[in-house]
């Protein structure tokens, strides 16, 4: 288990937000997000992953 990564949850879900809003899922495995950095929280968007850049090519572009 990834400690910064989202907890699943078998569905269906129903969870209580601070201001008292619930959210609802009917899947049947929901990933529930930990970190906060999720678009759609309390839903895991996989924002918790780190970012990659592409390999920069070996040759130097400004070498024209």
């Amino acid at each position: 288990m990834d400690p910064h990564g989202p907890v699943l949850v078998e569905g269906p879900v129903e969870i209580v937000l601070d201001d008292g809003t619930v959210a609802r899922s009917d899947r049947f495995m929901v990933a529930v997000c930990t970190c906060l950095r999720s678009r759609t929280y309390p839903w895991c968007d996989t924002s918790h992953r780190p970012r990659e850049r592409a390999d920069t090519p070996t040759e130097d572009r400004n070498s024209r």
